[in-house]
């Protein structure tokens, strides 16, 4: 993060892939591709590495509608082509866990649309995770994914602090029992946000700096600027704040104006 130019992801030993892309399977030379892709805002391409995999089982087509899901998160665009690919998730969904998962996306593309304002579908996707809730035991892989989403809709949608902070703590809970390193890097910042909202600083800094420090070791650069410009925001030192918000711009501006929610904070052209 230091160099010039737009850095490879890395892993923590230099420059090694990243040592655990979220998909869990490192190893696969299709996952780590579509990863560092993820990793540096080239949705488009990721999804179009998965689409010839993502007609023939469920869990190709919910990895590539998660993927699309992302990048509207981040852009604010590209919403007929993720609910073009849930659908399919949807379609090929087998079991009550691929069920449970493809809900679990829904109730993500819902909020993702009524956080932006692009349309208001809050009680869809309520209904969506209540339903993934329903078909996901606790045991499954997908849950603490479950809980967090739950979280932000109780933390944004219904505004409900006490609801969010249960949900961010069993969802941290979870990602930490399942080595989900890149959710805990999430779970980390929101329960940082929420401790920033109460006014504990000294918890919201140390929240901020461990979601940071997980996501610059797996090398997820597109979420990297976020995340110092929270830490920023809780820093004491203003030299320091200054400098972590220049570093987030400059990532921001490399990554051609993504996310675009924290360019237009920044006043960052791409």
């Amino acid at each position: 993060m230091r160099n010039s130019g737009l850095p490879e992801p890395r892993g923590p030993h230099g420059g090694e892939d990243p040592p655990e892309p979220p998909c869990g399977q490192g190893g696969d030379p299709l996952d780590r591709a579509v990863w560092r892709l993820r990793s540096r805002a080239c949705w488009d391409d990721a999804a179009a590495l998965l689409a010839p995999h993502a007609t023939e089982g469920a869990e190709a087509a919910q990895r590539r509608t998660a993927v699309l899901i992302e990048q509207c998160m981040y852009t604010g665009r590209g919403w007929e082509p993720a609910e073009d690919a849930l659908r399919t998730a949807e379609a090929l969904a087998g079991d009550d866990e691929e069920r449970g998962a493809a809900a679990c996306e829904r109730g993500h593309l819902a909020y993702a649309s009524t956080l932006l304002g692009v349309r208001d579908r809050a009680d869809e996707a309520r209904s969506a995770l209540g339903r993934a809730a329903a078909l996901l035991g606790p045991q499954s892989p997908t849950r603490p994914l479950l809980d967090f989403r739950r979280g932000l809709i109780a933390q944004h949608l219904s505004e409900n602090p006490g609801d969010a902070t249960a949900a961010f703590e069993r969802a941290h809970a979870g990602a930490t029992a399942r080595g989900q390193r890149l959710l805990l890097s999430f779970t980390w910042r929101h329960v940082a946000a929420m401790a920033e909202q109460d006014g504990r600083l000294s918890e919201a800094r140390y929240g901020f700096t461990e979601s940071l420090r997980i996501r610059e070791e797996l090398g997820y650069l597109v979420g990297i600027a976020p995340a110092l410009a929270s830490l920023a925001a809780v820093t004491e030192d203003e030299t320091e704040a200054t400098r972590l918000r220049r570093e987030a711009g400059r990532l921001v501006r490399l990554l051609g104006g993504v996310p675009t929610w924290l360019a237009r904070r920044l006043g960052v052209a791409p």
